[in-house]
């Protein structure tokens, strides 16, 4: 490791895969922290987009976590898909670890598209429970199943922000397209031409080998990919959706909800997180509870969504939303939501402090 820039108590290290790291200076701290939380940008983003969110992280949590922003998926290599990108994430991921063997807990914030890549990659890096055989006192074999883990790693915290779980085709799912039918309907058929296969897996058009969309395969457990047994491994699982202003992510499919779902908000009465207009804990639902709901009855004909959305409910979710509608800078709520630019985008700092007061350690 070479050290790099030194500012408010803050290192960052520029490791030999050319990645970065960000921790206390304190020596005692880096060498103490035992907790990675591996930040993950979104289509044609960059590791700086996280710059502010891990300053933030280590500032208030020295000696707890190391923050690794991920580098191997930046600017256009955002466009090779989700599960490229996913590929790429989870050796990176490997990588820290190995270069850092003091590490028992992992946790992951994501941004946009960064979601469904860090969501693929944890797919990659489940390890299932092993049946590990001890003695006991009186010199008895013992059997023993511990939980399974990501990479060897205790997972903590899966933190998404402004991500769109459910895909970007449906209904007002991207709202530049103006809830416009036949816009939507354009979008699906040129999205590749602008964002590759990447754009494929956000409208579902792929059907690579004649297989279902990626989308919908990230849903279960198959072959080598333990999709949803590493997303219920962890200990939270946590939305931040943008209730308005976001043009290229919708409410619903950031926040994994239909439409008759969406909750009532009104403007936040906390001087601490004046932008968090809503809060709730949502259990782990059992998909037969929604065999009476009809697509249509809930103002959508997208079956697909339907089913990204009873799959991903199998998990417990909290789900926090976001509102800039009072803010300069409410047309960028996008960016605005994870800081990516300090001076820029500044208003949304509340909601980085409040994934750090609620963050597992």
């Amino acid at each position: 490791m070479q050290n790099g820039d030194v500012s408010d108590g803050v290192c960052s290290s520029e490791s030999v895969n050319g990645s970065r790291d960000v921790w206390s200076c304190k020596p005692s701290d880096s060498l103490s922290a035992d907790h990675l939380v591996v930040m993950v940008h979104g289509i044609l983003g960059s590791s700086s987009d996280w710059k502010f969110g891990a300053e933030q992280f280590v500032k208030s949590l020295p000696d707890k976590v190391v923050v690794h922003c991920s580098e191997r998926n930046m600017s256009r290599l955002t466009l090779d898909g989700v599960d490229v990108m996913g590929e790429r994430l989870a050796k990176e991921v490997l990588d820290v670890i190995q270069e850092k063997p003091n590490l028992r807990k992992i946790s992951f914030v994501a941004h946009s598209v960064g979601g469904l890549v860090a969501r693929y990659a944890i797919g990659k890096l489940y390890r299932p429970p092993t049946e590990e055989v001890k003695d006991d006192t009186s010199g008895n074999e013992c059997k023993q199943e511990p939980r399974g883990t990501i990479a060897g790693l205790e997972a903590m915290n899966f933190i998404t922000v402004a991500s769109p779980h459910l895909g970007s085709r449906g209904n007002r799912q991207v709202p530049f397209l103006f809830g416009v039918t036949a816009f939507e309907k354009a979008a699906s058929c040129v999205i590749h031409w602008i964002f590759r296969r990447t754009g494929r897996h956000l409208f579902l058009t792929d059907d690579d080998e004649g297989k279902p969309p990626l989308l919908k395969r990230m849903l279960e457990d198959h072959d080598d990919f333990y999709f949803i047994s590493a997303l219920r491994l962890f200990k939270r699982r946590v939305l931040y959706a943008n209730v308005a202003y976001d043009h290229i992510v919708g409410w619903r499919t950031s926040s994994i909800r239909r439409d008759s779902e969406l909750p009532k908000w009104e403007e936040s009465l906390n001087e601490k997180y004046p932008h968090i207009v809503h809060e709730e804990h949502c259990k782990a639902c059992d998909s037969d509870q929604y065999e009476t709901i009809s697509t249509e009855e809930d103002g959508s004909s997208d079956k697909i969504e339907e089913e990204l959305v009873r799959g991903l409910s199998r998990v417990s979710w909290e789900k926090v939303d976001v509102s800039f509608q009072s803010s300069k800078q409410r047309f960028a709520a996008h960016s605005v939501i994870q800081v990516k630019d300090e001076y820029m985008h500044k208003e949304g700092a509340d909601v980085i402090q409040h994934m750090i007061d609620h963050f597992l350690t």
